[in-house]
């Protein structure tokens, strides 16, 4: 599982992709962890995405990685 069993509620984290969605969150959108169920040789993540949505990861297929809680401030800023 890639070292993927490691996601825990309140992280941070960010879409790499979604393959087998009819209706994909876009690569590079941020969300946060709200639940976590392993299965036997994958991982299911509830995400509350930062664009409203709120959709289940089966990883893998699914990935994305771990971001910093932080939000890390803006070019000029």
């Amino acid at each position: 599982m890639n070292g993927n069993t490691n996601f825990k509620a309140g992280d941070r984290v960010r879409l790499i992709s979604m393959t087998d969605d009819p209706d994909p969150i876009p690569a590079g959108t941020t969300g946060i962890v709200v639940g976590v169920y392993p299965q036997r040789d994958w991982l299911q993540l509830d995400v509350d995405w930062d664009n409203g949505r709120s959709l289940m990861l089966s990883i893998p297929p699914d990935r994305v990685e771990r971001i910093d809680s932080a939000p890390k401030p803006q070019q000029g800023e």
